[in-house]
């Protein structure tokens, strides 16, 4: 996310760590290199202005004085004024409202509205356990209906049918209608976008938002559009009481300036950001966790968060049961490995959630390379019959070789990984009366991580 915004700050903090005092010289020397990084990343000039003049405030005032570490106390100014320009902690989506609670999406076209619309669907149905229906009022865009259709199904929630000759009013209102009847917890209502802002999009919402009477009205913005994202905020929070933002496409290598801007500009809260294409790709987005990435810190407990989701914790427990019962590690139980290291989302989805040094350290790993290895693995034992991966001592010679082509792969591949499954195989025999903490320090990582460079 906002790579050269991040790159830029860490290097700040670096800077502003090895302060041994705060005078008002180097405090104006290191607000100036952070103007420049915010208005290179297409913050908007007020939202600067304003974010420097409270830094700059509370770094020259009481609250640094005393300070064993100065440099330290004003990279920690910086980090809680950047998660108070973003709006400060979580701020939940709000439920609380007679059944169906009815949720408006906004934005113009583009931003990723519809596919939002089933992210945030499949959230609530996983998250708070409720009953969701969709509808789509876009019908003006080819195929829009037919997507949310798609979706919605993929999320596992319940789509309610629209024509592009139905007004979306009348869509709007026989939506509600079988919600109400069918006893829905939520209604999501997906609105037509426009590639710009018009009238005629703004006078269609503004009667929608009238006669559904909405708990959240939520904003869809880009975050990869830099100062267009402000002036569309603009628009927006002039003709629709907004309640709540969805920031899309955080994890894009754009400037980032949408995350710091749109907060202050809309006058709500960011309430989720999309961090990437797939259905689950939706997080709960924490001004202050936002503001460590910002500034090169990582977040570590996204991080944990996505290992802790990704992990079947049943087949973790009993593979753990197995090993310690002295029963053998076969190839069925790596591919069960490498599978959840794919289901975690991959080793470049950690990048944006480590500390800058690190993710720095694990830059100098090919990750296109190391994922396609991880595929090029899966591949291999599955072209084994399921007798092979339990008794991996039968691949012989003429094996290996009908493996091989089965998985496209030189023979020497099968060797490869039968290296590394040996190799795993011992230290899963050494786990019997260790933990798996210890087996981790030993293997470097995950089944198929490649090793960060000084680990």
């Amino acid at each position: 996310m906002a790579s050269a915004l991040t790159e830029r700050m860490s290097r700040l903090v670096k800077e502003m760590r090895g302060q041994a005092r705060i005078t008002e010289s180097n405090v104006a020397d290191m607000m100036r290199e952070v103007r420049m990084a915010l208005l290179e990343a297409d913050v908007a000039l007020p939202v600067v202005r304003d974010f420097i003049a409270r830094v700059k405030e509370k770094a020259l005032g009481q609250e640094v004085v005393g300070s064993l570490t100065p440099g330290q106390a004003l990279v920690g100014i910086i980090q809680r004024e950047l998660a108070a320009t973003m709006g400060e902690g979580v701020s939940d989506i709000n439920l609380a409202a007679q059944p169906p609670a009815v949720i408006l999406m906004a934005g113009l076209q583009g931003a990723g509205k519809t596919t939002t619309t089933a992210k945030l669907a499949k959230h609530l149905i996983e998250k708070r356990k409720k009953k969701v229906l969709t509808v789509s009022g876009d019908v003006y865009r080819p195929a829009a209906i037919e997507q949310l259709k798609t979706v919605t199904a993929q999320a596992g929630a319940e789509w309610f049918p629209s024509t592009p000759d139905q007004r979306p009013l009348d869509i709007a209102r026989a939506a509600l209608d079988y919600a109400k009847k069918h006893y829905f917890d939520v209604l999501l209502v997906d609105t037509a976008g426009r590639l710009a802002i018009d009238e005629a999009l703004m006078a269609e919402i503004r009667q929608l938002h009238q006669a559904l009477n909405p708990v959240e009205t939520l904003f869809v913005v880009d975050a990869m559009q830099g100062q267009d994202a402000v002036n569309t905020a603009r628009a927006f929070k002039e003709a629709l009481p907004l309640t709540g933002i969805v920031l899309t496409k955080l994890d894009g290598d754009s400037r980032g300036g949408a995350a710091l801007s749109v907060r202050a500009v809309a006058g709500a809260p960011i309430k989720f950001a999309g961090v990437s294409e797939k259905l689950d790709g939706l997080e709960i987005f924490d001004a202050d966790r936002h503001a460590g990435r910002v500034l090169g810190m990582g977040d570590i407990v996204a991080l944990v968060e996505q290992v802790t989701a990704g992990v079947d914790m049943a087949a973790a427990q009993k593979l753990a049961a197995k090993v310690k019962s002295g029963g053998g590690f076969d190839l069925e139980d790596f591919l069960d490995q490498i599978r959840q290291m794919k289901s975690m989302g991959g080793l470049s989805s950690f990048m944006d959630k480590l500390p800058a040094q690190m993710a720095a350290k694990a830059g100098e790993v090919d990750m296109g390379r190391a994922e396609k290895d991880i595929r090029r693995k899966e591949g291999i034992i599955c072209s084994m019959t399921p007798q092979e991966r339990r008794k991996p001592e039968l691949l012989k010679a003429t094996r290996k070789r009908r493996i091989a082509a089965g998985a496209g792969v030189h023979v020497q591949e099968v060797n490869r990984l039968l290296k590394e499954f040996e190799q795993m195989q011992g230290m899963m025999k050494k786990m019997k009366g260790g933990g798996m903490m210890k087996m981790l320090k030993r293997m470097g990582g995950m089944p198929g991580m490649p090793k960060l460079p000084g680990m």
